[in-house]
Formats: C-alpha cells, structure tokens, sequence
C-alpha cells in the first residue's frame, strides 16, 4: 500500500526559493513559466546493509531497487538529465566517522547513457552505513546550477544512522539556499521512525512522501517524480502587500511572493468583474524553528471592511507550510448596458506563528499567494446545481427506465395471473 503525505496546495516547493530572498524579474508575468535549463534529478539510493533484506516480493529490498531503476532509466524522458548517487555502497567497517561520509556520486547528473547508468547500478552490493544528511548535501551539490527544475528523489530503507546531523534540518538548510530544489522521499518497508523522519525531509522542501511494499510500486513512484522534474517550472513575481487594503497592490491573476513578520497583516487587491469568481491560495512557510500550535487566515473583505468569506489552517509543529484557500463567485450584473464596474476585492493574509527566545524574526516568513480570476459558472450550465450537475440527465434517464421497467413488470405479472386463473 502506498501512503502520501502532502503538504501544501498549488506551487508550496517553491517557498523554498523564496526563503533565500531571491529576487524576480519585474517585467515577469505572474506565473509565466521560465528558464530554458534541462530539467535535473538526482536519485539518491540507500545502499546499507539492511538493504540485504528478503522482504519485497520474495527477494532482497536491493533486487527490487536495481529492477525499479532499470526500468526507470528506460522511461526516463529524453530532455531530462538524470544522475545516481549512492549512501552507504562503499564503507563495511565499524568506525562511525568514516561510515557516515560514505556517498559517492555512481553516475553524474547529465544526459543519460541508459547503458552505463543500467552497468553502474548492477554492479552495486549493500554494504554499509546511512548517512541521509551527508547524502542530501552531496545531492544538492550535484543539482548546483540552472533555471531548470531540480529535484532530488531519496529511496532508503532506515533512518539515518549519523546524528547528531539531523536529516531534517540538513533538508531544511538546502530549502533556505534558494535554489528552488524538491526533495521527494521513498520508504521501502518503512516503520514509524523512518516514517517520521522521511516525512520531515520531503515536506522541508514542499516534496513528498511514498511508503513502498512492493517492486512495482517503487518503479511506478520513481517514473512519476522523474516525468513531473520535466513539467515546465514556474517562477513566482515578487510582490509587496501592504498594511491596510487601500494601500495595497493590484494583483492579476497568477503566483506573487511576499514576506510577512510573525503575526502580521499583508494585503493585496483584486479586482473581479460580474460573472467572475476569485480562487485565491496562500502558502506561509515555517523556515526556522517555531513554536508548535500557529495559523494562518485568508479573508476576502469589500473596500469598506466587510468579511466576503475566509479561509483558515491550524498547525501542531509537524508541517514547515501551512496552506489555506477560499473563492469568492460574483454574480452577473442586473444592468441590462452590462457597465459594471469591477468589484475591487481586498485579501488579507494573516499568521499566527511565534518563536521562542533568540530566535531570529527577520526577515518575515515566506508567502507564496495564488491568484485565479476566471468566468463563474453561469445559471443554465453551473455543473453544481443542485449537487447535481449534468446528473439530472441521468437522472432523467433512470426515471424513464424505471417507468418503463415498471409497464412490462406489471403487463406481464398480469399475463402469469391470467395463465394461472385459465389453467
């Protein structure tokens, strides 16, 4: 069985470009996917001792991962460079220090030769230790470079055996570069520790976590990350919300980046036209250590103060984004010149995080907020009516079939009882 553990809604990874304080192109259209770099990812395999196991399908857990990469490097999209590095492959002795710098790169990030990658990867044999943390770092290294999405995708079998350099935090270190890397996590077999722990990586960097039982599982997961590196990357605008609504920008539709200090208010304008409707996200990411228990609200008022509707998340301390949206439908205009003027909606963006003493609280956390303004349903053709939708054709179309099942029922219980009375 497969269990995902999402984090975020809409683009949260790239909170982590943003937690660096990278600057976006003015003249950038909201949203508009950038850079013309290769898309690069870095499988990062576990190669410990444990991955001797015989628990995957009848064979060992390093079987099922040398299967799923040679099938995995035969899917591989043609425009992405794909590069292998190993933690624990080479290192069988006992002393710590040495185990825990044991990550080697087995084929460099680059345009694939499937062959050499496939003999590479045959010739690995579990050995040693996991060391997670050195491991990502390494990996972050080998993504150095380009406007191309990068992602780093962790098959481990164990928790990391190197503390105290916590992978977590190592994860969180690589999303504060602001080199806009994703970091997606694969337990093969997992117990609730390394759950845990390849949970908090995955989710530092808005990637995502995968338990995998079975061989084809994992190459199916892996095939996944790899075809979605290639989608095309989209770069959020940097903008400035204000502290009150009618000093605040105009936004279109699209992705906008801001910082907002704990507890504080930012607001942004839209404008909706009658007939339209507003969808509107917001990501606020945790990147430094804060206290456990925090929100984040979105609310959507007129220009004269009054609450149109709201979103709002609640967080314990086991997630480093919180997300919440809400839409707002505005109805067509009764005029019959069909002059109204647009409504100019006002979003107010809300946190309630805090940190302990020495904590830094500046600069403010990294907001990430989507906005969709796009045509309403319309009256005759809304595809919620009722609950219902287009379902009232079928609807309809049961209704008859019943009616018309219920005439040939009853005709021919009346011709039976005709035959028994006669006989």
């Amino acid at each position: 069985m497969i269990t995902r553990t999402r984090l975020a809604t809409g683009a949260c990874a790239l909170l982590a470009a943003l937690a660096a304080g990278m600057a976006f192109p003015a003249g950038a259209a909201a949203g508009e996917p950038t850079g013309e770099d290769a898309p690069k990812v870095d499988l990062v395999l576990d190669v410990s001792g444990s991955m001797r196991t015989r628990d995957i399908d009848g064979g060992t857990r390093m079987a099922a991962a040398k299967q799923a990469f040679n099938e995995v490097l035969d899917a591989t999209p043609e425009e992405v460079q794909l590069g292998i590095r190993t933690l624990g492959a080479d290192y069988p002795g006992d002393d710590r220090k040495t185990g825990c710098k044991d990550t080697a790169q087995l084929y460099p990030v680059g345009p694939l030769d499937r062959t050499e990658a496939k003999t590479a990867v045959a010739t690995l044999s579990p050995t040693g230790w996991t060391p997670i943390g050195p491991a990502l770092l390494k990996a972050a290294d080998d993504l150095d470079g380009g406007d191309g999405s990068k992602r780093i995708v962790l098959i481990s079998d164990g928790e990391d055996t190197c503390a105290p350099l916590d992978p977590c935090e190592v994860a969180r270190e690589i999303a504060a570069k602001g080199i806009g890397l994703t970091i997606d996590t694969l337990g093969l077999v997992p117990n609730t520790k390394m759950r845990q722990q390849l949970s908090c990586i995955a989710e530092a960097t808005g990637g995502t976590y995968t338990s995998v039982e079975h061989t084809d599982e994992l190459t199916d997961k892996v095939n996944q990350l790899v075809d979605r590196a290639a989608d095309p990357v989209v770069t959020p605008v940097a903008t400035e919300g204000a502290d009150a609504c009618a000093k605040a920008p105009t936004l279109k539709s699209g992705l906008y980046t801001d910082r907002e200090e704990f507890g504080q208010q930012r607001w942004y304008r839209v404008d909706v036209e009658p007939g339209q409707e507003l969808r509107a996200s917001v990501s606020v990411g945790a990147d430094r250590a804060v206290n456990p228990s925090y929100g984040v609200l979105l609310r959507a008022v007129t220009v004269h103060g009054r609450e149109i509707v709201r979103g709002e998340a609640t967080g314990n301390g086991r997630t480093d984004v919180l997300s919440t949206g809400l839409r707002y439908p505005k109805q067509e205009s009764d005029d019959d010149d069909g002059d109204a003027p647009a409504e100019a909606v006002c979003l107010q963006v809300t946190n309630s995080f805090s940190v302990a003493s020495g904590v830094k609280t500046t600069p403010g956390l990294p907001l990430e907020l989507t906005v969709d303004v796009v045509d309403g349903p319309g009256d005759s053709d809304d595809v919620a009516a009722f609950g219902l939708g287009r379902g009232w054709w079928l609807l309809g179309l049961l209704v008859l079939v019943g009616f018309l099942a219920g005439l040939v029922w009853g005709w021919l219980s009346r011709w039976r009882f005709a035959i028994w009375r006669t006989n």
